[in-house]
């Protein structure tokens, strides 16, 4: 994991527990293509012993025929597998190589990939539990960790930057929880990404417990003063409830930056005024469908500053404040930021002052 050092493993050589994780050259989750795109653990490669097809064929096989044909043949896939593993992806490991390696429950699949490895030379290690027992950390240290950390919750409307103003604070060394970023999705109604399709909510509390694990809990995390959904996703409960007791800070900008900000977040709309109304269909039962026509006609016509005027005024800004006063009441103490121009380095500038002042 990222956040890892390079402290020899400790205990049975062959077996680790979740403490070790950073203590690894490499992890290997060797679940099938599948599972490992449903949630794995975050940086982990994936080098699967048993395919998809693979892995439901000898699960038939055992259901309806044997399960001793069912390991024959596991047998035979795993090792064709694992050996071209060795003869690819792993080909260029050094001596001193230490993998850990993981399945579902650290049973047969990941135990062949380790025996194999440390018969090699290397210093391979199996997860003990496997998948199941990181599953179940996940979801108990989501309900006590927040608690560990000061949160700092960036507020503002629709348009301000808080996704930037996030990514700036993190560039110069602060501490960020960008749970938009890992959602995949911006938050409001027309906020999928184009090109990154959202996670299962179990990577998404991978992502978060990732994060969590990595941060000093003596210094602030900046979060963004999200709701309970993001896209078709859940923010953790615990998280939720710690951000919105939580310090903000008021981020604000005039119409023009907001207008000129959302217009680079949401350019592919502007490519694309045909997919953007079809979005903004979504919206006809909350404003009406006069009004979501007028909004269509003027994506057509490429009026896209009078359309994101629109927009903020009509339904995103009455929305936000709504649901300010309600989840965050501590930002009618919050410190005031202005950001004056949409630029990057009016945005860095106004991140280092953040920094600065503690």
């Amino acid at each position: 994991m990222p956040c890892g050092d390079d402290k020899p493993v400790r205990g049975r050589p062959n077996i680790a527990d979740l403490s070790e994780l950073d203590r690894f050259d490499e992890i290997i989750d060797v679940r099938s293509p599948g599972e490992y795109n449903e949630d794995h653990i975050l940086g982990a490669i994936n080098l699967p012993v048993l395919n998809n097809k693979e892995r439901a064929r000898v699960g038939t096989i055992y259901s309806q025929v044997s399960p001793f044909e069912a390991k024959r043949l596991g047998a035979a896939l795993v090792s064709r597998n694992i050996a071209g593993h060795l003869e690819t992806r792993l080909a260029d490991k050094p001596k001193k190589y230490r993998p850990l390696i993981y399945c579902w429950r650290g049973g047969a699949r990941s135990g062949s990939m380790t025996h194999v490895l440390r018969s090699v030379g290397w210093q391979a290690a199996q997860l003990e539990g496997g998948y199941k027992t990181y599953r179940k950390a996940v979801v108990a240290d989501l309900v006590t960790w927040p608690e560990r950390f000061r949160f700092t919750v960036v507020c503002g409307p629709t348009g301000v930057g808080k996704s930037r103003f996030l990514r700036a604070l993190s560039l110069l060394g602060g501490q960020v929880l960008d749970l938009e970023d890992m959602a995949a999705h911006m938050g409001s109604v027309l906020g999928a990404y184009p090109d990154r399709p959202q996670p299962s909510q179990k990577l998404f509390e991978s992502r978060i417990w990732s994060a969590l694990h990595c941060f000093d809990s003596s210094k602030p995390v900046f979060v963004e003063s999200e709701s309970n959904r993001i896209g078709n996703l859940h923010t953790p409960e615990a998280l939720l409830n710690q951000m919105r007791a939580a310090d903000c800070l008021n981020l604000s900008a005039a119409l023009p930056v907001r207008i000129a900000l959302l217009k680079e977040e949401y350019s592919h709309f502007l490519a694309d005024p045909e997919r953007l109304n079809r979005e903004l269909d979504r919206l006809i039962e909350l404003r009406g469908r006069a009004t979501v026509e007028r909004w269509k006609a003027l994506a057509l016509a490429g009026r896209w500053d009078d359309l994101v005027a629109e927009l903020l005024e009509i339904h995103y800004d009455p929305a936000y404040s709504r649901s300010l006063t309600h989840n965050y009441s501590q930002s009618a103490h919050g410190q005031q930021l202005v950001l004056l121009a949409p630029d990057e380095l009016t945005m860095r500038d106004l991140a280092r002052q953040v920094l600065d002042a503690g």
